[in-house]
């Protein structure tokens, strides 16, 4: 268990997947029964794609959750109801401070000393994710996460109509680029990443009306469509990281199921960090029933999309799935 759970951290920070080399009998008792020729494989696949169920539920919670909350923001400063003050890298909820950990971050690496007033209003946000999961926030709050993802539906469109084709980077550049920041921010006395920072502009955007910030984003937004699949989050955004190493601890996690699993792989192609789910391979599962890492962004894509039910949201400990 130890020894999975740096597994997942390194993982996490772009460590390449490996294959286990410890199961447990129950794992391997599975896996036996799973050796199948590929005929009977391509069989399988076209069973359960027949079969297979249309549904979007999860996501379409997801969607519904982050525009509300975004909504929010909106509508508590045009109307000035005061209901939620502020933006998503500084807020107040009636009366509570609420402040990204990755922005207070930036700031007090900027400022060179702790600030005190910040742990006050990260306090609740970290509860809040701990509690939910870290990378929950990219999913389910954060408005650039919403846009990318309608925007790489033209990308995955133009990918298959060989017109353009995607570009991959090694996952350790999140890692590379959460240093990078961080000491830019200690050098320069000012927080780079948050003038970046699509999340931070979106939101700004909706609030306060637009700016030529907004030009950032749109090249964003066309470098994945032209090039790269979902490159800033995948690749550059260092709120995915620290959200992810709060979202360690998190009881609200996605889990797999060895044995209802057709391995027919459909979960990962909508997946954005697919791998996470390396576990759904063939012959990778260590285990009946493994929980996905914290670099999930329990964005409920994988739960929707695979049609034997292998895949399922959880709350540890109450050992009842969502």
């Amino acid at each position: 268990m130890k020894g999975r759970f740096l597994e997942q951290i390194m993982l996490m920070l772009g460590q390449a997947p490996k294959k286990p080399v410890e199961f447990t009998p129950e794992a391997q008792k599975i896996h036996k029964m799973k050796r199948l020729t590929k005929d009977d494989f391509e069989a399988m696949k076209k069973h359960v794609r027949d079969h297979a169920l249309e549904k979007n539920t999860w996501r379409n919670r997801r969607w519904t959750v982050l525009i509300l909350v975004n909504i929010l923001f909106t509508f508590s400063f045009w109307l000035d109801i005061q209901i939620l003050e502020g933006a998503l890298t500084a807020s107040r909820f009636v009366g509570f401070h609420l402040i990204d950990l990755n922005s207070a971050l930036q700031v007090m690496l900027a400022h060179k000393h702790i600030i005190v007033n910040l742990f006050i209003g990260t306090a609740t946000v970290f509860l809040l994710w701990a509690a939910l999961g870290g990378r929950s926030f990219c999913s389910w709050v954060c408005p650039y996460h919403l846009v990318a993802e309608l925007f790489e539906k033209l990308h995955l469109k133009l990918v298959e109509k060989k017109l353009v084709t995607d570009h991959e980077f090694h996952r350790g550049a999140r890692t590379v680029m959460w240093v990078l920041f961080s000491l830019l921010a200690i050098v320069t006395g000012f927080t780079v990443f948050e003038t970046l920072s699509p999340t931070g502009i979106l939101s700004r955007a909706l609030i306060y009306g637009p700016s030529l910030a907004l030009g950032w984003v749109a090249l964003l937004l066309v470098f994945e469509v032209v090039y790269s699949r979902r490159a800033w989050c995948r690749y550059v955004c260092p709120i995915g990281l620290t959200y992810g190493a709060v979202g360690v601890i998190s009881p609200v996690r996605v889990v797999y199921d060895l044995n209802h699993c057709f391995h027919e792989g459909d979960c990962r192609k909508v997946c954005l960090v697919p791998h996470v789910l390396e576990v759904v391979i063939k012959g990778r599962s260590p285990d009946v029933k493994v929980p996905i890492g914290p670099d999930c962004t329990r964005c409920g894509l994988c739960v929707d999309t695979c049609p034997s039910g292998a895949l399922k949201f959880e709350v540890k400990g109450l050992n009842k799935l969502l």
